[in-house]
């Protein structure tokens, strides 16, 4: 795959992610306007974040990791990728379907894992009912990951991307339907979990479906493809089972004081735009790239892609993460400041959001070193680095609790992601060339670096300038355009006098082919 047809890879997957997760900003907005940092709303996002954290373990974080390099090196090389296929979709959706019926059940116990602090109030019955009335999200969602490894093998980006800009969309129209008609917001909220289940999976159905690609559940057949595959994604599977352990650790600590899991999970969406507009793009396309390209024997065109993917990462994400940093009190009471919101939640939602955009690059450049690995399954060394991360996570967030609060939470998610990035980084030196990144990467590496460094003083400047501005209602939402415009404008303008990127090559990766 060309550099240029790479990039407009991560662009495809990353234009319609950051279409979804600015209409994930409306959700939430909306949801901080009716709900605030309250018991409904910190019961609603536990509830949602089981299913999302078990697909997160079965799906996107383990199984699809090693079912995307075996589907592309069948369809490459001819052989009968629709049978595996098949027998994968089979076999994920049996054991989804008893998972979602044992979690259903066990609820209570699910809640309790998840945010011990709720126990005793009125926080922990309304998750566990919103729980159990959304827990089988799980089912169509993971399914809904495997259907998009099959397009995007096929280099079908773009139907798989549509598919949380769905989900957000359906959210958005709930809330005003239950603003309108007096609905219960919470029930209304729980409700639309499965709701939104059954539209993404049949929207990635019928695509696959068109691509020649009917796959229906049935009882699985135990092949030696699936047996291999098994194999494979038992590692990623407990890999991810660790990440999804960071996160429970996170939730625990934050159970424990008021309001604390809604702050971090409004912080979390505000860092998740960069991280899902290039993070989710460059794992999404440069995990079946590198799969043909080390199949095919192709280890100059291997490097050239790791390397273009780690650029284009951190081109993005280290500005980023300068801006969440530098001025996150003013997006937060911009984005949040209304209604049920108060001062205090902007403060710690603002420290959350600081802390998280301290490990910013660290989650993204995962997404580019973990492909690595999974293009040569070889899932059993990120799963040790995982464990080894998950060790440092929690001592770091069960430690420093008592000194920190809830913002224990928040800085050991950051501490543990560079922790893997170091452990990645390291255990890739055997891989040869293909796993280094090249002169260009090194090169450009320095003058990212020090054009954010400028970027971030001159956001530092403004924001004081423009502070009237941004605490006055009628002016805030210009004002926070203006600064963060601002921002974009000075880093483009310093990137191209100092040679980070040049224009044509950035007209190249956006122009798209015709005919």
């Amino acid at each position: 795959m060309k550099p240029i047809r790479l990039v407009r890879g991560f662009l495809t997957v990353g234009g319609w992610t950051f279409g979804s997760r600015l209409l994930g900003f409306v959700r939430d907005m909306m949801m901080a306007a009716y709900l605030g940092s309250g018991p409904v709303a910190e019961a609603f996002l536990v509830a949602f974040s089981l299913p999302n954290m078990f697909r997160r373990f079965f799906a996107e974080g383990a199984f699809n990791m090693a079912f995307v390099p075996m589907f592309a090196k069948k369809v490459e090389s001819g052989e009968d990728a629709m049978g595996f296929a098949r027998d994968a979709f089979k076999g994920l959706s049996a054991v989804l379907l008893f998972f979602t019926l044992i979690g259903t059940l066990a609820m209570p116990w699910l809640v309790w894992a998840m945010a011990s602090g709720f126990a005793g109030d009125a926080r922990f019955d309304l998750a566990v009912l919103y729980g159990r009335i959304g827990f089988s999200y799980i089912l169509f969602i993971s399914l809904v990951a495997l259907l998009s490894g099959v397009l995007n093998a096929f280099g079908r980006f773009t139907e798989a991307s549509l598919v949380p800009v769905l989900m957000n969309l359906i959210f958005i129209v709930a809330m005003w339907l239950a603003s309108v008609a007096g609905w219960d917001m919470g029930l209304t909220l729980a409700w639309t979990v499965p709701v939104t289940g059954v539209a993404q999976f049949a929207l990635t159905w019928i695509s696959a479906h068109r691509l020649g690609y009917t796959l229906l559940p049935g009882i699985p057949r135990f092949t030696p493809e699936l047996k291999r595959l098994l194999i494979i994604a038992g590692p990623a599977v407990l890999a991810g089972g660790v990440v999804q352990i960071n996160l429970i650790v996170g939730r625990q600590v934050a159970s424990f004081t008021e309001g604390a899991v809604a702050w971090l999970s409004y912080a979390d969406r505000l860092y998740q735009l960069p991280l899902g507009v290039v993070g989710i793009a460059i794992g999404t396309v440069l995990l079946p790239v590198l799969s043909r390209h080390l199949r095919a024997g192709e280890h100059v065109q291997a490097r050239d892609s790791f390397s273009r993917g780690a650029e284009f990462a951190l081109f993005l994400t280290v500005p980023a993460a300068v801006a969440l940093v530098v001025i996150a009190t003013p997006l937060i009471s911009v984005l949040y400041d209304r209604g049920a919101w108060r001062a205090e939640d902007t403060t710690a939602t603002a420290l959350a959001l600081a802390a998280y955009g301290l490990g910013l690059p660290a989650f993204v450049l995962q997404k580019v070193l973990q492909p690595l690995y999974y293009a040569r399954e070889d899932t059993r060394r990120p799963f040790h680095y995982a464990l080894i991360s998950m060790l440092v996570n929690a001592g770091f967030a069960v430690g420093m609790m008592p000194v920190l609060g809830f913002m224990a939470a928040a800085l050991a998610t950051t501490v543990s992601g560079w922790v893997m990035v170091a452990q990645l980084w390291w255990g890739a030196r055997g891989m040869g060339d293909a796993a280094r990144p090249d002169a260009r990467f090194w090169r450009r590496l320095w003058r990212i670096a020090l054009i954010s460094a400028v970027m971030g003083a001159q956001l530092w400047i403004t924001a004081d300038w423009l502070a009237p501005l941004l605490e006055a209602r009628g002016s805030r939402w210009a004002a926070l355009a203006l600064l963060c415009g601002s921002g974009i404008a000075l880093y483009f303008v310093l990137g191209a006098a100092l040679g980070t990127y040049g224009l044509g090559e950035l007209k190249a990766m956006v122009r798209r082919r015709r005919g």
